[in-house]
């Protein structure tokens, strides 16, 4: 195996590389002033019904499930293009795109995302990250049980996972072990949320994706310790 190929950096997308909690607010600022309050709480109310049956955020699905409930109102024709014109790229966190460009000198960089279909490549395509990663990007609906598939895609002697989740990252841990070192991104509403004593602390805690650039590729491998398995999904 080449010495590139020894290492496989997993980022995850929203409120790791990109500030997706400020997407979200001025979504909602959007939508109250075009729809009003109440409209605009029905909208958030149908997207987290969407979201605990899917799994995933599903932007343009609970817009579609508002129409059904607002048949007349023809100015939900414009809210897609709110979503889908919208700039991306400047919610990006400070230093992401470098954070990539310094990983992929030490290894293989990519993007291990959840999501719909149709709008998180949308998303990540417009914020940059797509080009940034040179098409490298994996969309899943789990990607906690898609690691089989992961592993297949990009076999490395050690992974490093990167996210704001700290559910996803205990999955993780749990699953690959001491294959893995996991970071946990203390960005978004995640980083103020109480912790569940639980789940298994991540290897390495960073504040900003900026602070990967600091880290070495030997850091970033002593920092990975032994965890409770449920069987390997490494061949």
């Amino acid at each position: 195996m080449s010495e590139a190929g020894d290492i496989v950096f997993l980022l995850d997308c929203d409120n790791t590389l990109l500030d997706n909690d400020r997407v979200q607010q001025d979504l909602r600022v959007h939508m109250e002033q075009q729809f009003g309050a109440a409209s605009a709480a029905r909208y958030w109310q149908l997207f987290e019904q969407l979201r605990s049956e899917l799994g995933y955020a599903d932007y343009l699905g609970a817009l579609q499930r508002y129409r059904g409930q607002a048949v007349c109102d023809m100015r939900l024709l414009r809210m897609s293009s709110f979503l889908l014109d919208y700039p991306f790229s400047e919610r990006l966190y400070p230093r992401a795109l470098q954070a990539i460009a310094h990983l992929d000198r030490c290894g293989t960089c990519v993007m291990l995302s959840d999501g719909d279909v149709v709008f998180q490549p949308h998303k990540i395509a417009r914020s940059g990250l797509w080009q940034a990663l040179d098409g490298r990007v994996l969309i899943y609906i789990h990607k906690e049980r898609m690691l089989a598939e992961v592993a297949r895609r990009y076999r490395a002697l050690h992974y490093v996972f990167v996210d704001d989740k700290p559910r996803l990252i205990d999955a993780i841990k749990r699953q690959w072990g001491a294959r893995v070192t996991t970071v946990f991104a203390r960005q978004g509403h995640y980083a103020l949320a109480p912790r569940d004593s639980a789940l298994l602390e991540a290897d390495i805690t960073i504040d900003a994706i900026g602070e990967l650039i600091e880290l070495d590729l030997a850091e970033l491998r002593a920092g990975a310790r032994a965890a409770p398995t449920s069987g390997s999904e490494l061949s």
